[in-house]
């Protein structure tokens, strides 16, 4: 049809010239339109990647941080105190009577820590000292007291186990401090259980070297009580007052006395 247009005269040149320009802007203007909402899809698509890497990056630090904070949890906390024995009590089995075990604890930390016992049997068992602060580096032996049960049927020694547990908790503290025990209920999310120690009997007349090592911390625990109870030695003269020096200026005047004495008795 527009080749039929051009060639019956200058109306249907004319004809044909005026399409053909529209049919031209017509391509143009979709041609246009098309870019633009390709343009506007490729930013469309470029704003949900940025999204997605934005949320895919909050995902991994996410999982990264509960990955942390579950490894912290599963991961022992650190120890502070070195026990000895490392994780029983070891307590000469009498029937019927109290008998003791010793455990050494020792502050292997860079700072001041207090360290506190815990028993399921509070009733039965006590503990000296029940808790106490040690020094970087400080030692004791603590006594643990228990009373044996008598068995209800003749069973044998090896026979013979306790369901009675002890824990030892620690809590690093500021400098050398007075201990209370409710330091531990004061900053609980900072307490460490050392150790849950299992009580181990033994027979007493059995020489073993458990047992040989019980006798020997018993008596070193009993030394070190006893030398707390004593009084202080004097070291020397105490000065009290204004700088008075009180023993020497009694031995003076009992020197003074003694040399009157003499003069009285050469004079008669």
């Amino acid at each position: 049809m527009a080749v039929e247009a051009e060639k019956s005269g200058p109306d249907g040149k004319l004809w044909s010239l005026f399409k053909n320009p529209f049919g031209q802007s017509r391509n143009a203007s979709s041609s246009s339109s098309s870019s633009s909402s390709s343009t506007l899809s490729s930013m469309h698509n470029v704003h949900q990647l940025g999204q997605t890497h934005e949320s895919v990056e909050r995902a991994a630090l996410h999982s990264a941080s509960t990955v942390s904070y579950v490894t912290k949890s599963l991961l022992p906390a650190r120890r502070r105190l070195r026990l000895d024995p490392a994780n029983k009590l070891f307590f000469p089995y009498e029937p019927g009577k109290q008998v003791k075990s010793a455990i050494g604890i020792k502050n292997t930390s860079k700072s001041h820590v207090a360290f506190k016992f815990q028993t399921t049997a509070p009733k039965s068992c006590y503990m000296r000292p029940p808790g106490g602060i040690l020094a970087p580096g400080e030692s004791l032996i603590a006594t643990v007291f228990k009373f044996v049960e008598p068995p209800e049927t003749n069973e044998k020694l090896v026979d013979q186990k306790s369901r009675v547990k002890f824990k030892i908790m620690s809590l690093k503290v500021k400098g050398d401090m007075d201990y209370v025990p409710e330091l531990f209920d004061e900053q609980k999310d900072q307490v460490v259980v050392e150790q849950v120690l299992r009580v181990v009997f033994l027979d007493p007349e059995r020489p073993t070297l458990a047992m040989e090592k019980l006798k020997r911390q018993l008596a070193e625990a009993e030394a070190a009580l006893e030398a707390r109870k004593k009084p202080p030695e004097d070291t020397g003269p105490r000065i009290v007052g204004e700088g008075l020096v009180i023993d020497e200026w009694k031995e003076r005047r009992e020197r003074y006395l003694a040399q009157q004495q003499v003069e009285g008795v050469d004079s008669v």
